[in-house]
């Protein structure tokens, strides 16, 4: 909990797209990637917005968009809160918690440099049990 958020992202890949993306393309990549969330950047890689699985939810399919032709732009959250990379994981913990949102995009100098989520805060015990979990509903499925 309070080790600093650089040391959270540390290795992290941002996973990036641009406004004109449309959603399918970013949804596709989202669950290529396993992720919940995709960051929206400017050309000069500049934070705009970020788009999460609850804005498909909520902002596409609930609104009868057509995702193939429907930008990030007119879906994603644009106004957003974000942490620096200097400050502890439970400040972060603290702004999901206060803002209802499980995504705050790691911040230096305009630039994304990682991602914090929700799931940050468990310990690796619990993600390798989420994991488990999932893999035992997946195979019920198969069977």
């Amino acid at each position: 909990m309070h080790r600093k958020l650089r040391e959270v992202v540390a290795g992290q890949t941002v996973v990036s797209a641009s406004a004109s993306t449309t959603v399918r393309a970013a949804a596709v990549t989202m669950a290529q990637k396993n992720i919940g969330a995709i960051v929206v950047v400017d050309a000069a890689g500049k934070l705009e917005g970020l788009f999460t699985e609850r804005d498909v939810l909520n902002r596409v399919v609930a609104r009868s968009l057509d995702p193939d032709t429907t930008p990030l732009s007119a879906v994603m959250t644009a106004k957003l809160q974000t942490a620096s990379p200097d400050q502890p994981l439970a400040h972060a913990l603290h702004m999901m918690f206060e803002g209802g949102f499980r995504h705050v995009p790691v911040v230096e100098g305009g630039l994304p440099i990682g991602m914090v989520s929700a799931r940050n805060a468990l310990g690796p015990e619990m993600v390798e049990f989420e994991k488990e979990l999932q893999d035992r509903d997946h195979i019920t499925e198969i069977l």
